[in-house]
């Protein structure tokens, strides 16, 4: 079956949330206590919002859910290690997370350029905002740490 540009478009957004969300749960032991703390609020709350969006766009734009793009997911992890020889871990972490907010709301920009059902679009504007606190929070989170180790 092939996708119309709208669910294409949404597709791209559950899967910016859920490698969001996969890459924060696989990288958790690499963050200090207290900035997992702050972060996982954020988190839960993008996982609640993520199952709500698959279920309306189950029902409201006819989509399936797909696989997870696990060789993706494992360069991304391989790739972030790397980085952390270099680096302080936890902000190579947050720098890792800001990226994937930035992917993320370009895919949420791209979703609201398509008219969207009247169930499904408060919960894509709730999204966007959830996004927009976890940036703030994230670059707070980058300014009080020294960048060394």
């Amino acid at each position: 079956m092939f996708l119309d540009n709208r669910q294409v478009a949404m597709d791209s957004v559950l899967e910016a949330l859920a490698d969001s969300i996969d890459y924060f749960q696989d990288n958790l032991e690499r963050l200090r206590p207290s900035l997992r703390d702050a972060l996982k609020p954020h988190y839960e709350a993008r996982s609640q919002s993520m199952r709500e969006l698959q279920e309306l766009a189950r029902e409201h734009l006819n989509m399936l859910p797909r696989d997870a793009d696990v060789e993706r997911d494992d360069y991304m992890w391989l790739w972030s290690r790397l980085k952390s020889f270099v680096g302080n871990e936890s902000q190579v972490v947050i720098g890792e997370l800001l990226e994937q907010e930035r992917v993320l709301m370009q895919a949420l920009s791209n979703l609201m350029t398509h008219p969207l059902p009247d169930a499904l679009e408060p919960k894509v504007e709730e999204c966007w905002k959830g996004c927009r606190a976890l940036i703030r929070e994230l670059y707070t989170l980058q300014k009080s740490r020294p960048k060394r180790r």
